[in-house]
C-alpha cells in the first residue's frame, strides 16, 4: 500500500511539473506573439508614413515646381511635331545567330495541325 501510495505521488509530481513545462512555453509563445504583432504594427506604421510621402513628393505640382527650378527645359512648340510620312525608314535589321527565329521564317504561313483543304465535315 505505501508503494502505491508513493508511486501515486511520483505521478502527480510528473503531471503537475508537465502541466507547468506547458504553462511556461505557451506564457513563452504568448509573449513572443505580442512582441511580433507590436513589430508588425510599427511596419504597418512606417509602411503607411512612407506611402504618404510618397505620394506627397510624387505630385506633379511639386514635380512641375522642380522642374521649372532645376532644368533649362523650354516648353513644346507646335513645330517640333511632325508627320509619321516625313520620318525616315525604319533601319532593317541585321541578321543575327537566331536559329529559331530562322525556322519561323521558313515555316509556312498556316498554323494549325490540320491543312486547310482536310478541315471539315
Amino acid at each position: 500500500m505505501r508503494l502505491l501510495n508513493i508511486l501515486v505521488i511520483c505521478a502527480l509530481l510528473l503531471a503537475a511539473s508537465a502541466v507547468y513545462k506547458i504553462k511556461f512555453d505557451s506564457t513563452l509563445q504568448a509573449a513572443r506573439v505580442a512582441k511580433l504583432r507590436d513589430e508588425l504594427r510599427r511596419e504597418r506604421n512606417a509602411i503607411a508614413v512612407l506611402r504618404a510621402e510618397w505620394a506627397r513628393l510624387d505630385t506633379p505640382e511639386r514635380i512641375k515646381g522642380l522642374a521649372e527650378r532645376h532644368l533649362s527645359l523650354q516648353p513644346v512648340t507646335p513645330t517640333q511635331f511632325d508627320r509619321f510620312d516625313d520620318l525616315p525608314p525604319r533601319p532593317v535589321p541585321e541578321a543575327q545567330d537566331d536559329p529559331i527565329g530562322a525556322m519561323l521564317d521558313e515555316a509556312p504561313g498556316a498554323t494549325g495541325s490540320v491543312p486547310a483543304s482536310q478541315g471539315g465535315r
